[in-house]
């Protein structure tokens, strides 16, 4: 983390976690990888452990690319909180072609064992992407995917189309949810609030409907824009015209089932 992100290189374990989340009523949360390294998800499945309930799961990482995915799957298992290992993530955006990358063979062969230890795939992705992560759904459609983040929409640029239609596209396949998360670091990092952020949640939850939508905090990136309260406020916003059921899915049900926690 480098230029104005470089205010993330400090410290969040579990108790600063705590200190944001159980003020706004966060009882359980998934904790997602941010290194490409197995390294970290092992420290991560421990925290969650001594975590007394806090983190219900981890998404972590190995890599895709290995032959041996299977192998490194059940190494995480049998690491201390191992049993909280929900799903897989890896930085896609960041490949030098994330469209090809995810249409590799060696990396759809990784999926396929994901998909076989009964984990789900976090697909982090920006808008041009959607295609081909729709393309991926086609071909594994064993696969639970989730699109973390909305696919990062341009929401400084009030960018809309293909995003929308793409997205709308990659709707079509039933197991893949999407994460109404990572919005306000999309828009303008002072100006969030009047940037129209709304209009982009609601085409989420028109899309995928509130059983396959979830809420993320994606703290604490979030805090380069907002507070985690901040967060938790747009998310209850755009879900108060549903009904208490809807509302409940997005805001923990889907998770809780998608996630298998």
């Amino acid at each position: 983390m480098t230029g104005p992100a470089a205010a993330l290189r400090r410290r969040h374990g579990v108790a600063e976690l705590r200190a944001v989340a159980e003020p706004a009523g966060v009882t359980a949360t998934v904790a997602v990888q941010a290194a490409m390294t197995e390294d970290e998800t092992v420290d991560l499945l421990a925290a969650a452990q001594r975590s007394g309930g806090l983190v219900a799961g981890v998404v972590g990482w190995v890599d895709l690319t290995a032959p041996d995915v299977p192998d490194r799957i059940a190494g995480l298992r049998a690491a201390p909180g191992g049993e909280r290992l929900a799903g897989i993530r890896h930085q896609v955006h960041d490949e030098p072609d994330p469209a090809a990358w995810l249409g590799r063979d060696d990396v759809r062969r990784g999926l396929r064992a994901v998909a076989a230890a009964g984990l789900v795939y976090d697909v982090l992705i920006f808008p041009p992407h959607l295609p081909a992560t729709r393309a991926l759904a086609e071909a594994i459609p064993q696969l639970a995917l989730v699109l973390d983040h909305a696919a990062k929409p341009r929401i400084a640029e009030g960018a809309w189309d293909p995003w929308s239609s793409d997205l709308a596209a990659l709707a079509e396949h039933a197991q893949v949810t999407a994460k109404l998360s990572g919005l306000v670091t999309e828009a303008p990092w002072e100006r969030w609030r009047e940037a129209g952020i709304e209009r982009y949640a609601e085409r989420l939850l028109e899309v995928f409907g509130p059983d396959r939508t979830m809420w993320g905090s994606d703290w604490p990136v979030c805090t380069l824009a907002a507070s985690y309260a901040d967060v938790l406020g747009l998310a209850r916003r755009a879900v108060a015209g549903l009904d208490e059921a809807g509302r409940t899915a997005v805001l923990g049900g889907t998770a809780t089932r998608v996630y298998g926690l």
